[in-house]
């Protein structure tokens, strides 16, 4: 690899993964080690040196990226916070009749501040991960009305974690104006919030005020945080090499040849997608969470079952929770409580309802997180029919659901049933199942011809042993596949009640403790899928 290429992309690319032999044996425990021998007053830094250089080793010289987002949002934040002092002098001596011309022209110049800061940081965004996109369908616009003109598609370099970074680092400088955070004058520490190695990757999206302090006052790694945070990224592991890595040649083979087979292994691709995305995406944050925890940093949630939902706007309650909370923070309530929103919404109560007013408010402002959300994936129409292929059921869910309750009375349907909420969990699944098709497919136009393929070939003639060692599963992998999802099963329904595993696991002998651990140890080890035959799972959301 030469000079040029490193300072590019990185040496050590394989780091992206937080279960590769590079990140767990050598970056982390030197990490660890260098971390306990530093006295109390050097750890912070430590870890903003550690943080920086993970990243330059998965990004090289696009490490600068990450730098001049956290000098602008410094800059900015401090920027904010003195429009908020100015302001606040300048009404303490001004007259009640004149105070609210004084706020109106403070706003205006704080909402030039914000506007310059999140043109730079989402301009840059756009720019770098979706100009090729509109370029393209630019070229096929042009070439429909024959117009003789083909622009040249640009072709970017981009940081890993840009999106989540970026999204971090706008939440800060929205957080200031809004004056419900006070902009940090330490660089340092922002330096620490916007790049902690173990999040820089694929999250979780967090706000200042849930990380940034704690961070910054990390002390000596304590006995019972080494041992939990340990104990969650071997558990996250095991949903990675075991389960998702396993699964991988059936649903590579399937969605590259999907015209190969009928509806029924679509379908059974499609279900082991859904599967493996959870698996790959829950356990990193496991490894992500877990490795903070070491530290004595508590990073939010990403999940909580989302599998045990009951309609699709409890799952994505329940699935990448940080950046459902981003959305709807920073996307749905500003576009809710704006003006010409405020005016639609009152004309439509004054000639309908309040009812469909608000519904209608709802709707609009819906379509603009999900279609940003499907945006945000990726820069291809398959992400964007996902997004509306979600805001639609939501939408219809909200539609439908006083017409449900009404009939659920009538008919005396008790919602509180087991059986009942299995039923919902059950079309949850399917739904969602339905939508990561798309997601996965090699584009719009194959899911769409694979989603035909469900409903009009639908066959499970060729699911046996055979079709599935063909596919590179065998009946091993099967039974492997199907302990390890048991496992995690039991897992998520001890959660679900509230059951505080390793808590349990600690007050137990030695003997139990230790068991479990070598236990899962051994599991991973002799069932995860590697070595010679298996390519392992790329870490899906570095790629978002």
């Amino acid at each position: 690899m030469s000079l040029g290429l490193l300072l590019v992309a990185g040496k050590y690319g394989d780091m992206t993964s937080y279960f590769s032999m590079d990140y767990l044996m050598f970056f982390l425990p030197v990490v660890i080690v260098i971390y306990c021998i530093l006295g109390d007053r050097f750890k912070k830094y430590f870890l903003i040196l550690a943080s920086y250089a993970f990243f330059w080793m998965i990004s090289g010289k696009l490490v600068v990226y990450l730098a001049l987002s956290t000098l602008f949002i410094h800059y900015f934040g401090l920027w904010l916070d003195r429009l908020h002092k100015e302001e606040k002098e300048c009404l303490s001596h001004t007259e009640k009749e004149d105070k609210k011309v004084v706020k109106a022209q403070f706003l205006l110049r704080k909402r030039k501040v914000l506007g310059f800061a999140a043109t730079l940081h989402i301009g840059m965004l756009l720019v770098l991960k979706y100009s090729g996109f509109f370029t393209e369908n630019v070229n096929a616009v042009f070439d429909v009305l024959g117009v003789p003109v083909e622009l040249v598609i640009p072709h970017y370099v981009m940081p890993i974690g840009i999106s989540f970074f970026t999204m971090q680092a706008v939440s800060y400088v929205f957080d200031v104006y809004r004056g419900t955070l006070k902009a940090d004058d330490n660089i340092k520490r922002l330096a620490l919030f916007m790049s902690f190695f173990p999040q820089i990757v694929e999250g979780p999206i967090c706000r200042y005020e849930q990380t940034a302090n704690q961070l910054w006052n990390v002390s000596k790694i304590e006995h019972k945080n080494l041992v939990f945070g340990l104990q969650r990224i071997l558990f996250g592991m095991m949903k990675k090499v075991v389960i998702a890595d396993r699964l991988n040649p059936l649903i590579k083979e399937v969605f590259t040849n999907f015209i190969n087979y009928d509806g029924g292994i679509v379908a059974i691709a499609a279900v082991c997608y859904t599967i493996q995305l959870y698996m790959e995406f829950s356990g990193t944050m496991d490894a992500v969470i877990g490795t903070a925890q070491i530290f004595g940093v508590t990073l939010p949630e990403n999940f909580a079952r989302p599998f045990f939902s009951k309609t699709i706007s409890d799952f994505w309650a329940r699935w990448h929770i940080t950046l459902g909370a981003w959305f709807k923070d920073y996307i749905f309530y500003p576009v809710t409580l704006s003006k010409p929103m405020k005016k639609m919404t009152s004309n439509l109560k004054k000639k309908t309802s309040n009812y469909f007013a608000l519904l209608v408010a709802s709707a609009i402002a819906l379509f603009c997180v999900w279609f940003c959300n499907g945006l945000w994936h990726g820069a291809a129409w398959n992400y964007i029919f996902f997004g509306m292929y979600h805001f639609a059921l939501i939408l219809m869910g909200n539609m439908v659901e006083p017409l449900a309750k009404k009939v659920r009375k009538a008919l005396h349907i008790n919602s509180g049933r087991f059986g009942y909420q299995l039923f919902q969990m059950m079309r949850t699944c399917i739904l969602v199942v339905i939508g990561e098709l798309f997601f996965r497919g090699h584009g719009l136009k194959s899911g769409l011809i694979m989603f035909k393929m469900m409903l009009t070939n639908f066959s499970l003639k060729r699911f046996n042993l055979q079709t599935m060692e063909a596919l590179g599963i065998d009946g091993w992998d099967i039974v492997i596949v199907g302990i390890a999802i048991l496992i995690v099963l039991v897992v998520s329904i001890l959660k679900e009640k509230d059951v505080e595993i390793r808590e349990f696991l600690g007050k137990q002998h030695v003997v139990l403790r230790w068991g479990v651990m070598y236990g899962l140890i051994l599991f991973i080890v002799i069932f995860g899928a590697y070595g010679l035959g298996y390519i392992p799972v790329d870490p899906i959301y570095a790629n978002f």
